[in-house]
């Protein structure tokens, strides 16, 4: 199949996926779901996908999508800042305050969003820092290492990219005027990046030991927004030990990931890999793919290596049949993505997360 028409199809199938509330969580074979509701989780990764797109295509389609997931996610905040997640089918959030991961993961998006302030409508631009300046004064309590690192990404574009803390009212005659112009608390969100990074070094160093380079006594899910995390705190701080533990994670997740064969094989999530355990063979997961190689990439620039590179390139050929069973997850009439290589073969299920993983590695690998 030619990549033009993959891509083709990838925009049209979160089309038929997403309705007027957001993008659906789960399908049966490719068809929405409806009983499985929607996740804030589901559309703030949705976001990054359809962000990457329309940096590039500037279509109506696109645009649309990106204003209904933005949409979707201001819904779910509460009133406190937090973050909702599970929403059913009748538009009812089934939680007064999702998961930190979804916390994390959201301002993950957001900030994302901003990183792409020259492509975005300034309204849509606006929204997303108003979110986030209700979120911020929770993100210093999030306790698990992964909700820590996906806010720690979303929240270093703020850093890395010129005026995405400044709001902007291009309706004022004096727009550039200081008293027109708000700002998220910038001197704020350093402080706060920096002190999770370490928090987050720290307990890296508290963790290794006896050949086992990692934050925790497993390999689960999302591991290389850990590394990731810690290589875009290192840009903004410049804490050289955040950039040591980062490579040295980095690489031994790697080392477990990598087959000696030459392809990317994520760890199974029935079972993960337990330190001084073997890894679970299945399921292997399309996120994985993508975070992996978006930490790659990082790693490439960071620390000046292009084996790195060589490395996102295997995960983004996971997708395409560079694999453990030899086969391509992209369904050549659609162009989505199946839900993950079970033991038995392809889960033929076309989820919401799987389409947006591969959509995100293909629109980052190939600068669409």
């Amino acid at each position: 199949m030619e990549v033009q028409t993959i891509i083709k199809f990838k925009t049209d199938y979160m089309r038929r996926i997403t309705d007027d509330t957001g993008i659906f969580q789960h399908t049966k074979f490719g068809v929405p779901d409806r009983a499985k509701g929607y996740t804030t989780d589901d559309n703030a990764r949705a976001l990054i996908a359809a962000v990457l797109s329309y940096s590039s295509s500037k279509d109506s389609v696109t645009l649309d999508l990106i204003h209904t997931y933005i949409s979707f996610i201001h819904h779910a905040q509460n009133a406190e800042g937090n973050f909702r997640n599970f929403m059913d089918y009748n538009r009812s959030f089934i939680e007064d305050s999702g998961s930190e991961d979804c916390q994390g993961r959201t301002l993950w998006a957001l900030g994302f969003a901003l990183s792409h302030s020259s492509s975005l409508p300034d309204n849509l631009l606006n929204t997303c820092r108003y979110l986030i300046n209700q979120a911020l004064p929770h993100i210093h309590a999030l306790g698990s290492p992964r909700a820590g690192a996906y806010a720690m990404i979303g929240l270093s574009y703020l850093i890395e990219t010129p005026d995405a803390l400044t709001y902007s009212f291009p309706y004022l005659h004096k727009a550039n005027t200081a008293e027109d112009k708000a700002f998220l608390p910038k001197a704020f969100i350093l402080n706060l990046i920096e002190n999770m990074a370490v928090r987050l070094h720290n307990q890296y160093m508290r963790n290794k030991g006896n050949g086992w380079n990692w934050f925790e006594d497993s390999l689960t899910y999302g591991n290389s927004m850990l590394p990731w995390a810690l290589l875009k705190a290192f840009r903004i701080s410049g804490n050289v030990c955040l950039k040591d533990t980062a490579k040295e994670s980095l690489d031994f997740l790697a080392s477990k990931t990598f087959s000696k064969e030459g392809y990317y094989k994520p760890i199974g999530s029935h079972g993960w890999l337990l330190r001084d355990g073997h890894a679970a063979p299945y399921d292997e997961q399309p996120i994985e793919a993508c975070e992996m190689l978006l930490a790659c990439k990082e790693a490439a620039v960071v620390l000046q290596d292009p084996a790195y590179l060589k490395q996102a390139d295997l995960c983004y050929e996971w997708y395409v049949g560079h694999n453990s069973i030899k086969t391509s997850l992209i369904d050549p009439q659609t162009g989505a993505c199946y839900d993950g290589i079970h033991s038995t073969g392809l889960n033929l299920n076309q989820g919401s997360e799987s389409i947006i993983s591969f959509s995100i590695a293909r629109l980052v690998m190939h600068h669409e």
